[in-house]
């Protein structure tokens, strides 16, 4: 169960953290999903053409930081609205990687690796330590990088006090697009994982990671090692209603519904004490 937790973790906790550090800069990341689904399919791509599991999660990372480079374009450079250029990214993605499947594949649904897939994801057990290790320690050197360094001040102060920045000489702009691109590299090491783990990339394969990844950095604090333990929580359900399709009677698809109900859940929890928190902050009227 716990290794099951772990593997679930890993791209949601990898998703996030790259999502925090748009967040922290002032632009929040609504195209985690596309990027996810993008990150995956060409690492696929890569691990057929190499048969390198490596070669895969640098192509996943590489497609990411190419497709996030277009949506930063579009809402730091053009000031496109954010939501509606990240819904647009993710819908990009799923009509693109169809097109792309049937040109390199010949098929629009299952792309499978065209190697021997458990020799390429290894040791399940050893690689899910590896992964759920490295993935903690990147959350570790994000939380230094954030509050321990002038970088980490820079990318805060681009979402806190912008203008600080530009009474400096700095842009905003510039630490927006710089974690911008981390977050689509992070986001397509996560596609890349999932599809190496599994040896196939399907049609949706990111499964609605990428809109978890997003509350939890919410109710993470912004803070990747609050993200790490809302990732846990989050993975946890996730295995539990996998698990419970064995020996429940309830039917498995409302079974599979229920991280995302935790999701809803989560974010409607977060609202209300953040709702509590801002009135209380607020000065009586009296002072």
């Amino acid at each position: 169960m716990i290794t099951s937790i772990l593997s679930a973790m890993v791209p949601i906790l990898l998703a996030a953290l790259g999502g925090t550090l748009t967040e922290r800069a002032g632009v929040l990341n609504i195209g985690i999903e596309g990027l996810i689904l993008t990150g995956a399919f060409f690492s696929v791509v890569a691990v057929s053409a190499t048969g390198s599991m490596v070669a895969g999660l640098f192509a996943g990372a590489a497609a990411g930081v190419a497709l996030s480079a277009v949506y930063s374009v579009a809402c730091i450079e053009l000031r496109a609205n954010i939501f509606v250029a990240g819904l647009a990214t993710n819908l990009f993605a799923a009509g693109m990687i169809p097109f792309l499947s049937e040109t390199f594949f010949g098929t629009r649904g299952v792309v499978r690796i065209a190697h021997d897939s458990s020799r390429i994801a290894g040791d399940p057990a050893i690689r899910t330590a590896v992964f759920a290790l490295g993935s903690i320690a990147i959350a570790a050197a994000v939380a230094a990088i954030l509050f321990r360094t002038p970088l980490g001040m820079r990318i805060r102060a681009a979402g806190g006090n912008p203008d600080a920045l530009a009474v400096r000489g700095v842009s905003p702009s510039r630490y927006r697009r710089i974690t911008m691109l981390a977050s689509g590299a992070f986001a397509g090491i996560a596609g890349a994982e999932i599809a190496t783990r599994l040896g196939v990339y399907v049609p949706n394969i990111s499964a609605g990671r990428g809109w978890i990844a997003l509350v939890a950095i919410f109710l993470g604090a912004r803070n990747p090692i609050g993200v790490v333990a809302a990732s846990v929580v989050f993975a946890g359900f996730e295995v539990l209603s996998g698990a419970a399709q064995g020996f429940t009677n309830v039917p498995g698809t409302l079974l599979l519904g229920v991280p995302f109900l935790v999701t809803l859940a989560a974010m409607i929890v977060y609202s209300i004490f953040g709702r509590r928190t801002r009135i209380q902050g607020q000065p009586s009227p009296n002072e």
